[in-house]
């Protein structure tokens, strides 16, 4: 295995390049760190490109090895490489680059009875990381994302979804795609808004269900106040008007799966 030692390595400059949006773009490569966010990647079917390895901070060598047999390429760094490269710490000493999957609205998989979130404008890598960590906690058919405004690849939404990027059917499309898509397939939209006059938890969650929320500072849009089959509201009893996008998408899933008997 190569061991890189110097901070002006190519390979080196290039992960750190990758933190910019327009540079994985470009180079179609996103940047993975940590053995619990790679295994799940490769278990998804994530292909692993390149693997670097910091051999002095990994500590559990039979998941490593896995990947390391999984990847295209592996190399070992040093602990000032590793330091440069990584994001954050405790990750277990692995940085790995990878090619992201791109899933359009037809490739989505549905259950009999789907339940879905709909997120829009989204603009904070964590909010959007807290999302699908509930999706993949309730096992949402998919997480659709319209509008983004912050990339789906950010290495701050894989690290705060803790890898449940790779673990959900996740889908970037415009409202007007997303609109037309649920209403083919016969999937209700429930708008969550302060203007609306139904609680979420008097809904009947136990319908084909898509579930619509916007930013925390300016929420939905007029195409899905205007547009969505009925708008519902979380009881706010306190002195402030809203919660967080995340706060409000886990009480709203958990509702519709506690109505299906969390089946």
């Amino acid at each position: 295995m190569e061991l890189i030692t110097s901070l002006q390595n190519s390979r080196v400059k290039n992960v750190i390049r990758l933190e910019k949006a327009s540079e994985r773009r470009q180079q179609n490569l996103i940047v993975v760190e940590g053995l619990r966010e790679l295994t799940l990647a490769a278990q998804a079917g994530w292909e692993i490109g390149s693997l670097f390895i910091c051999r002095e901070k990994v500590r559990h060598w039979a998941e490593v090895a896995v990947l390391e047999r999984q990847a295209n390429q592996v190399y070992g760094v040093s602990v000032p490489v590793f330091e440069k490269m990584a994001y954050r710490d405790n990750t277990d000493g692995l940085v790995a680059l990878t090619v992201p999957r791109r899933l359009a609205l037809s490739d989505v998989k549905l259950s009999p009875q789907p339940l879905l979130i709909v997120l829009e404008a989204v603009e904070k890598p964590g909010n959007l990381g807290a999302v699908l960590r509930t999706a993949d906690a309730a096992r949402v058919d998919a997480v659709i994302v319209c509008d983004p405004q912050t990339d789906l690849f950010n290495p701050n939404v894989i690290r705060s979804s803790v890898g449940c990027l790779f673990t959900n059917q996740v889908v970037v499309a415009t409202t007007p795609e997303v609109q037309q898509w649920l209403r083919g397939r016969g999937i209700r939209s429930c708008a969550a808004a302060l203007t609306a006059r139904h609680f979420y938890h008097q809904t009947d969650f136990t319908v084909p269900t898509a579930l619509v929320l916007g930013t925390e500072a300016t929420g939905l849009s007029d195409a899905w106040l205007s547009g969505a089959d009925q708008q519902i509201k979380v009881p706010m009893q306190g002195r402030i008007d809203s919660l967080n996008v995340s706060a409000t998408t886990a009480i709203l899933v958990y509702e519709a799966r506690r109505q299906r008997n969390f089946e």
